[in-house]
């Protein structure tokens, strides 16, 4: 049912119907006013025909009867009679007509050879009557009982001005309306005909005008659904051609257009998946519908499409609401790390999407990690404060000592040299900062280039030994120097390798006892690399500080280490200058067993650049 339903609402069948319609209405236009005009055109011919017999029958009947009347006397009525007769059967043969010669009274005289017992009969018809009164036009049209139409005439016949009898004619119709049904019967066949006619060359046309339209239906469904590599065949120049051509250069041109807004796309996931930040937009609902991996690392989700986006990012609503509409430009959410007393901070910023109405569309949330700009910013200000402090303290005693001998003090010479020495010691003390300092500055912006040169580990080392020797002797602490087997030369930049030594041997020596003991060994932990390390058995760190040991002015003993002669930058120096030779160092201490400071340099040969 449904299948039929379908098959009347194509276009091929439609334009058949209306073909079929079209000659149907135009045949029977046509039929209706050709049969009208042809049934009156053979009826009026029939009734002219007729009149003109009786007429001519009319004037015969009044030559007759004028004599008969004016010969009453010497013509008999049977003779009267057999003349009219004669007359009728020699000069008038209607077929299927009965004719009637009727005398004044309305007696029937003579008549056709079918009605021969009508002779004697008086006729009292309402033509007759009207007849035999002088009136001429007596026609009608009648139905016999065998549904038989038949045509009526009843003329006067005059003498003189007198009515001397009448002719009555009754004349059947049937062949008249039996050429009209037959005509008409031609006119139907010939209809069912030419209808058939059309609705072959209908199925034609149709399928000429349809079969391209099904075509470009095919390619519709084939690019909608993603095939562009077939073409609308072109069968001619006409309207449907052109619109083949047309649809053949749209489908190039949208190839065209999917293909660059698919690379685009896959530009756009890539970018979004490989960003540094975490980006998450959600609809206008505020629910989430899309965010890049980096963001998932950031919220620690595996999946949050479809989660309220304050939910997602641990922000209130009114919060949300707040970023969208620009009264805050971002905000920052501190998130915690699993296992770890670090927290994690996320810069969020919102940017709403708009429509072309002005409606928002949805959100985009931008995630920032800020946590190591925090840190660098704290360390930054904690550097200033540190620089600050150091510098004021010694500053603070210059002046102090300076008012003194301004007061008086100066003409006390034993009183005047010491403050001197202090303020000495004090101005060095600045000068020993400054300069760590601008060594620091150099090796961050690299703007103290490395001198390799090949150097003996065991030469280096005890060289080492050697300088401090003076320093172990005064507090009785014992040194050792112990060289692995196959450790020869290493390319490095002496001098700061020996400041680095320097520095490490000083705060071996700075913090362990009287009676210690100092080791300094070289070690080939792989084939590419030497590991010098520094042990001393004395105080050690404390393991809450050993995160932060080599931060700049970072004391673990603030108090000792200053008064010990320490700016807080030496491990600091240390750790730039392995950095810069390629190498790590790792520090491993106990509180009151010792501690051992561990640099691993790249073993590298002549010519070799290094980091």
């Amino acid at each position: 049912m449904m299948r039929g339903i379908r098959l009347f609402r194509t276009v091929q069948v439609k334009l058949i119907i209306i073909y079929v319609l079209l000659i149907l209405i135009a045949m029977q236009l046509i039929g209706v006013y050709f049969i009208s005009t042809m049934k009156t055109s053979l009826a009026a011919s029939f009734t002219n025909n007729l009149n003109e017999q009786t007429n001519m029958l009319t004037v015969l009947v009044e030559q007759t009867l004028g004599s008969a009347e004016r010969e009453q006397n010497e013509v008999p009525d049977e003779q009267l009679g057999d003349d009219l007769s004669s007359l009728l059967s020699s000069l008038f043969n209607f077929s299927q007509a009965d004719i009637q010669i009727l005398d004044a009274s309305g007696r029937v005289l003579a008549t056709s050879n079918a009605q021969q017992s009508y002779v004697g009969r008086k006729n009292t018809t309402l033509a007759v009557s009207r007849a035999l009164q002088g009136i001429r036009e007596n026609e009608q049209d009648i139905v016999d009982e065998d549904n038989v139409r038949k045509k009526v005439i009843a003329r006067p016949a005059f003498d003189n001005g007198k009515v001397v009898g009448a002719v009555y004619i009754v004349a059947s119709m049937k062949e008249l309306f039996e050429t009209v049904n037959r005509i008409n019967r031609i006119f139907m066949s010939g209809m069912l005909i030419a209808l058939g006619l059309t609705g072959i060359l209908g199925i034609l046309l149709a399928h000429t005008i349809t079969n391209p339209i099904k075509g470009l239906t095919r390619q519709a469904v084939a690019v909608a659904e993603g095939r562009f590599d077939h073409k609308v065949p072109v069968y001619g120049d006409d309207e449907i051609g052109q619109l083949s051509h047309a649809f053949n250069n749209m489908t190039g041109r949208l190839q065209e257009a999917l293909s660059a807004n698919e690379e685009e796309k896959e530009k756009l996931a890539s970018i979004l998946a490989n960003m540094s930040d975490g980006v998450v937009a959600a609809d206008e609902n505020n629910r989430v519908i899309l965010m890049n991996r980096r963001a998932k690392e950031m919220l620690e989700v595996k999946e949050g499409t479809g989660t309220p986006l304050s939910e997602l990012i641990g922000i209130s609503d009114e919060k949300v609401t707040e970023l969208q509409m620009g009264v805050e430009h971002s905000t920052v959410i501190r998130k915690e790390l699993e296992g770890d007393e670090d927290e994690w901070l996320l810069r969020i910023t919102c940017t709403p999407i708009s429509r072309r109405d002005k409606t928002m569309a949805g959100t985009i949330a931008v995630l920032q990690d800020v946590t190591e700009q925090e840190k660098m910013e704290r360390s930054r200000r904690e550097f200033v404060a540190n620089v600050s402090h150091e510098l004021r303290t010694p500053l603070t005693t210059i002046k102090s000592y300076i008012e003194a001998l301004d007061d008086g003090a100066l003409e006390d010479r034993e009183l005047a040299g010491r403050f001197v020495g202090v303020i000495r010691g004090e101005s060095e003390r600045m000068i020993r900062l400054v300069t760590d300092l601008l060594h620091l500055s150099r090796l961050d912006s690299n703007q103290a280039p490395l001198r390799r040169k090949a150097v003996h580990v065991r030469e280096l080392l005890e060289e080492v030994s050697d300088r401090f020797s003076f320093q172990m002797r005064q507090k009785s602490i014992g040194s050792s120097v112990l060289i692995e087997n196959g450790i020869e030369n290493i390319w490095i930049d002496r001098d700061q390798i020996d400041q680095v030594l320097d520095n490490l041997m000083s705060n071996a020596i700075k913090y362990t006892m009287d009676g210690g003991h100092i080791e300094i060994a070289a070690r080939k932990p792989d084939a590419g690399s030497i590991s010098i390390s520094v042990k001393d058995n004395g105080i050690g760190i404390p393991s809450k500080d050993l995160a932060r040991i080599f931060e700049r002015f970072y004391r673990v003993d603030k108090a000792r280490s200053r008064n010990a002669g320490g700016t807080g930058l030496g491990l600091s120096i240390a750790r730039e200058i392995i950095k810069a030779h390629g190498g790590t160092v790792e520090l491993e201490s106990e509180w009151n067993e010792g501690t051992t400071v561990t640099f691993t340099l790249p073993t590298l040969h002549e010519g070799s650049q290094g980091s």
